[in-house]
């Protein structure tokens, strides 16, 4: 039996995740099943299930579209906003206070030692996180292909977007030839209005940036990592944001609780003030709750389409060969000496060999030697 919960409920226990959810998307909708289904039984095993299920076949953030679907399972609309807020909000204004913090003082040279170990670091968990994403994702030769030459396409700085789309495409095409059904491609038309096109950015104006980042929210698919792709992309090829202030970001976001996705509040920041920050996280997050709105009536029937889900599969193998690649061009800023390359081995084998260990150690690991490195 699943229980009622009111509104008071559900605000107490997704701020509870929103402060104590270090450790990504997997680690979030762990402890929301905890205590959604075991704890306080709102939901049964299965339908909790059905959720995660829901949440894979939308673009966004799963950990904070899960919260979204279980807020309003349990209380409608008014449950969805308040589930979905109080979820993000802890991390949002956790992070708009490092973003003060290094707009201050990120580039004095007392603090320079401690972030010049965290890069080496992130890319340590960022490879631990996609590793599992691989195998998953990676169920045949085709896919396999498919993934080397997404893999190739970013290597070479094709848009990312045409890449996830490229792959999904093809994939869909080759499954309705393989099938040899006469399948309604027609529904899968909406995806079209996802295409989207690379515009150059004049000025580090809130509207180009609500713009930047609401496009990026309404059709990211896979790793919350993938973000950091498309914000390589975005902002640092159009040199509104250094590589550093990229990898600065990430490292923020493993550093405090919730959704991945408020990193973005940070680099709002660094553009454009708390005004960017406001705009870019309001702007990134809106599509999920838009989406779980409106797609959570017909997740079943697009759970059941095998053309659909040739779909995802391909775009969750492209995202795995952004994210390799992605590593890749850190790597080169990066990795540069004896000193980051033994943070880099140090933390990789830590991140492959204690996977439960929390990500944000990792980090402060990384930080902490490499302080300690400059000192010698």
């Amino acid at each position: 039996m699943e229980s009622k919960a009111d509104l008071k409920d559900i605000a107490k226990l997704f701020l509870k995740l929103g402060i104590i959810g270090f450790g990504g998307p997997a680690a979030h909708i762990a402890m929301m099943q905890d205590e959604v289904v075991t704890k306080r039984k709102w939901l049964t095993e299965q339908h909790f299930l059905d959720l995660i299920g829901a949440t894979n076949l939308i673009p966004g953030p799963n950990s904070t579209e899960m919260a979204i679907h279980i807020g309003h399972e349990k209380g409608g609309w008014k449950g969805l906003i308040v589930a979905g807020l109080c979820f993000i909000l802890p991390a949002v204004i956790i992070t708009g206070f490092f973003a003060y913090l290094y707009k201050q003082y990120g580039q004095v040279p007392e603090v320079q030692p401690f972030i010049y170990g965290i890069k080496p670091a992130i890319i340590a968990i960022i490879l631990g996180a996609i590793f599992p994403l691989a195998k998953k994702s990676l169920k045949s030769t085709e896919l396999i292909v498919i993934g080397l030459l997404v893999l190739l396409g970013s290597l070479f700085s094709i848009n990312e977007i045409y890449l996830m789309f490229g792959a999904g495409f093809m994939a869909l095409m080759l499954a309705y030839v393989r099938n040899n059904k006469q399948n309604n491609i027609n529904s899968f038309l909406p995806l079209t209005f996802l295409q989207i096109t690379n515009t150059t950015i004049l000025s580090a104006t809130n509207a180009n940036l609500f713009w930047i980042f609401l496009k990026i929210g309404a059709i990211l698919y896979g790793s919350g990592y993938v973000l950091f792709a498309f914000l390589d992309t975005e902002l640092v090829s159009t040199g509104l944001l250094t590589r550093q202030q990229l990898i600065d970001a990430i490292a923020v976001g493993q550093f405090t609780p919730g959704p991945v996705f408020s990193s973005v509040t940070f680099i709002g920041y660094q553009i454009n003030g708390l005004t960017g920050a406001i705009v870019s996280t309001i702007a990134i997050f809106l599509p999920s709750f838009v989406f779980v709105a409106l797609l959570n009536p017909i997740v079943k029937k697009m759970r059941n389409s095998k053309l659909f889900s040739a779909f995802l599969d391909a775009v969750n193998v492209a995202s795995v060969a952004i994210i390799v690649a992605v590593c890749f061009e850190m790597g080169k800023d990066t990795i540069t000496d004896w000193r980051t390359i033994l943070i880099a081995v140090l933390s990789i084998s830590i991140a492959f060999g204690y996977k439960k260990l929390n990500s944000a150690f990792v980090v402060l690991g990384g930080s902490l030697i490499g302080y300690l490195l400059t000192l010698i």
